[in-house]
């Protein structure tokens, strides 16, 4: 067991700060390398989830889950694509001082690029826990590419990892697909996106079993996987990405005919809104539909859409569910921090938008449930405004890595305090970032803006009231100077952080 394997380690025992006010759990010195993390990244999940009040939606497992852990009702991410935003979540860093707001490529490419020489401090939030003592294992999408990997879509590249000094072990499995990408994008039996074939259907609901398809194999993985590191000597990082729900939306039949009796509402405000912010769903027009590609979809289709999307989360909640259930079995669960997040949220029909690739809400809000041993209260949820660069240093500070050197400063907070129920304030303000618009959420109020190199100010700004509805269609800043005065303070800082 962990406590056993500690004893490698060294045994220097102290005591977290926090400001004045010690941090360390209740009743525990904290040793190095305390416990085993299972970080889970699930692509494209937006809050319609059961434990987000969505009775509508059946994730039973997400659910349990989040019963056991702390569930944030507001968190955000740093970028609405998933590269960036993944980028801001290993590295700990914000677009702010990265520069990273819309490049899928930040992590092999670039100036942003990671160095393949080991450097003082760690690039990567995996790559710590690996100079740590840790067996650090990637299954899945964790950084952008579906295996860790940096090939392109139509398979050119030379496969360097996308995570330098990273991974002990690559352990994604390709099954009937290409490597990579045939996988992220895949049909039934070997096709996918990327073959050359023209397969771009929308949606798919062929395969009878959840191994018939990519992200079954995943879970399956992990779980042969969480039973060899069991047995090893050192603490484990087991990166799981699942694909799903991301487009194309597929997965097995009996999730596409479950969704059929779920009473799934109709999007909320459907009518496009006036604004430079609005997302023409570019991503989402390029499959074929089985129906007429119109803009907007008519009410019917629109349900369609929504139903395959609902029927994808169905799919990947039940492959959350074994791999945790696995955890539970091999007798880990009570060493073994566990995160389940998502890279941002989904439009489904909103705004007539379908997909992210904009900074309002339900892009830019996605889940994030931390599980931790020795957690105060467990099911509570937080309306702590929270950003994902804050999980870096929230398992630091719960972990206690042997090795704490990192390249760049992390720029997040840790939430420790709000896993301990001690608060429910983190800040005032959270970001998020697409190209050269920011986007500042507070507690009731979200404002957008967009930052001009040519007249050095912020122009196109706009002003929501999110206590008011979910999706609030009425920019109303120019009747709430006050308010945008204060929020425009947060945007400031952006700019004299970035340099601009």
């Amino acid at each position: 067991m962990l406590k056993k394997k500690q004893n490698i380690y060294s045994k220097i025992i102290f005591l977290f700060f926090y400001g004045t006010g010690i941090i360390a759990c209740e009743g525990h010195l904290q040793d190095h390398n305390r416990y085993n993390i299972l970080f889970i990244a699930i692509d494209d999940l937006n809050t319609e989830l059961g434990v987000y009040d969505k009775e509508y939606v059946n994730t039973p497992n997400i659910d349990e889950f989040a019963s056991q852990g702390v569930t944030f009702k507001k968190h955000y991410v740093q970028a609405v694509s998933c590269g960036p935003s993944r980028y801001a979540l290993l590295t700990g860093r914000s677009p702010s001082n990265s520069g990273v707001s819309a490049n899928n490529q930040a992590l092999y490419e670039g100036e942003s690029a990671m160095v393949h020489q080991l450097l003082d401090g760690a690039q990567s939030m995996p790559e710590l826990f690996e100079r740590s003592g840790y067996h650090t294992v990637n299954i899945g999408k964790i950084s952008h590419t579906p295996d860790g990997k940096a090939y392109n879509y139509d398979g050119t590249g030379d496969g360097h990892p996308e995570l330098p000094n990273a991974w002990d072990e690559f352990a994604t499995p390709y099954g009937q697909w290409e490597r990579g990408w045939g996988t992220f994008f895949a049909y039934a039996n070997g096709k996918h996106r990327e073959d050359g074939r023209d397969n771009e259907d929308l949606m798919e609901f062929v395969v009878e079993r959840d191994d018939d398809l990519p992200d079954g194999m995943m879970a399956s993985t992990a779980i042969e996987k969480l039973k060899e590191l069991k047995n090893r000597d050192e603490p484990f990082f087991l990166g799981l990405g699942f694909f799903k729900p991301h487009l194309p939306f597929v997965a097995p039949r009996k999730d596409w005919e479950a969704v059929q009796h779920w009473d799934i509402p109709p999007a909320n405000n459907p009518d496009r809104i006036d604004t430079p912010y609005w997302n023409n769903s570019g991503e989402f027009y390029r499959y074929e539909m089985h129906f007429p590609k119109t803009r907007p979809l008519g009410p019917e289709d629109r349900m369609k859409v929504r139903r395959a999307y609902m029927a994808s989360v169905r799919y990947v909640d039940r492959q959350v569910g074994r791999v945790l259930d696995a955890l539970e079995q091999e007798g880990m669960a009570d060493e073994t921090i566990v995160v389940v997040w998502s890279d941002h949220g989904w439009y489904l029909g909103e705004f007539e938008m379908w997909g992210k690739h904009t900074l309002f809400e339900r892009a830019s809000h996605s889940p994030l449930i931390i599980r931790a041993p020795d957690i105060k209260e467990p099911g509570r949820k937080s309306n702590a405004l929270v950003q994902a660069i804050d999980l870096y240093p929230t398992l630091v500070e719960l972990t206690n890595p042997a090795f704490q050197k990192t390249h760049h400063p992390l720029d997040g907070i840790s939430l420790v305090p709000v896993l301990n129920n001690e608060t429910d304030f983190i800040r005032d303000g959270s970001l998020t970032f697409w190209r050269n618009a920011v986007s500042v959420r507070s507690q009731d109020y979200r404002l957008i803006s967009t930052w001009s190199n040519e007249d050095q100010s912020w122009t196109d700004t706009e002003l929501y009231n999110m206590s008011m509805a979910p999706d609030p269609a009425t920019d109303i800043s120019d009747e709430n100077t006050e308010i945008v005065e204060e929020m425009e303070k947060m945007l400031k800082i952006h700019h004299n952080n970035s340099g601009k």
